[in-house]
């Protein structure tokens, strides 16, 4: 019997994972779009703290406005990165020449030949080529906005049937409210990570733009959007998003010069970010384990790429949610978090979310 169980679990993940990565084309755009939705409650639930609006106005009005306040400010976004991307994607050519001019200059002033160590390890590794690949990455996402939008849109009215719904399948009042309960933990956590992690990168985002725009980067709106990305990427991604426009300047100046003043000064920003502003905000509140993030962050960037990484946290967070509340999963919940701290939640007695 035991075999058997283990045998249909390795099925059941083999075929997950085979679709998840068969159909990442679907899913991620749809994934992108429950994010939107977590971040449109946000504004709701921020809008819902005015007395006159929690009393007057629907839940349905506001999760228009929060719609509308998203997609165009990403509207926006979108028309000047696509220009600074077309830019960017013609110049790289005659940057790419200037590479071997900054090795020169970089074996010049470290004690090791790092030309030597450079077609040893890379070969014929060409920078345009990889920041080519980032680029379309970027087109990809852009070119399913409107399966995105049409996505949050239908995530948006099916929630007002949700609980309606919950009701229906489980028929005893308890089995609900403890169901309820979970999801309404999910809700909480994922939406306050994503909201503070949203300010959080754009403050850094913000921050860097000056500090690149200063030191004469060519189009520094998109590497400050390359950043505000890449922050929500946990452990690694800063460091990735000061790599790159600090390799890329050293490229387009042929000196090592720039390349230094983007390290040191967007370095600067993402250390006093991360290890000062960002714990104030987040807490403890989402109570993963560190090894469990690094661990997330490597299955989800094998399927998904940089969207996997960027979703590996609220995954682990609902991961956690979830087991803690299942009593034959809850061991599984305190090897994952953080301090072993997991609890059942027990939602308020008021729940502005189900005002329509």
């Amino acid at each position: 019997m035991n075999g058997s169980r283990v045998t249909n679990s390795l099925i059941i993940a083999f075929a997950s994972i085979t679709i998840l990565i068969i159909g990442k084309s679907l899913i991620i755009p749809f994934v992108i779009a429950l994010i939107f939705w977590f971040l449109i409650k946000e504004i709701r639930n921020l809008l819902n703290r005015i007395p006159f609006v929690e009393e007057h106005i629907p839940n349905g009005i506001l999760n228009l406005i929060g719609f509308i306040v998203i997609f165009a400010v990403l509207g926006g976004i979108v028309k000047i990165l696509s220009a600074n991307i077309q830019h960017l994607s013609e110049s790289m050519t005659q940057y790419q020449d200037n590479i071997k001019t900054v090795i020169r200059n970089l074996d010049s002033a470290l004690p090791f030949k790092l030309e030597e160590s450079y077609r040893e390890l890379i070969g014929d590794f060409k920078y345009g080529t990889a920041l080519s690949k980032l680029l379309n990455a970027f087109r990809d996402v852009f070119g399913k906005a409107v399966l995105i939008i049409v996505y949050t849109i239908f995530l948006m009215l099916e929630e007002r049937f949700f609980h309606q719904k919950l009701k229906t399948i489980y028929l005893k009042k308890r089995s609900y409210n403890e169901v309820a309960s979970i999801l309404a933990q999910i809700d909480i956590s994922i939406g306050r990570y994503l909201s503070i992690k949203t300010i959080i990168s754009f403050l850094t985002g913000v921050l860097s733009y000056i500090a690149l725009a200063i030191i004469g980067i060519e189009a520094p709106l998109f590497w400050a959007f390359l950043i505000f990305i890449m922050n929500y990427i946990p452990a690694i991604g800063s460091l990735i998003a000061t790599l790159f426009p600090a390799f890329f300047i050293m490229l387009q100046f042929g000196d090592i010069v720039p390349g230094i003043w983007v390290l040191a000064v967007v370095g600067a920003i993402q250390l006093i970010i991360g290890n000062y502003v960002d714990p104030k905000l987040t807490g403890d509140s989402l109570n993963v384990s560190p090894l469990v993030v690094i661990v997330g962050l490597s299955f989800w960037g094998a399927i998904w790429g940089i969207m996997g990484m960027i979703l590996s946290v609220p995954i682990a967070v609902m991961i956690i949610l979830i087991f803690a509340n299942i009593p034959s999963l809850r061991p599984v919940a305190i090897l994952l978090s953080k301090k072993g701290n997991v609890k059942r939640y027990k939602p308020p007695r008021k729940n502005n979310n189900l005002k329509m």
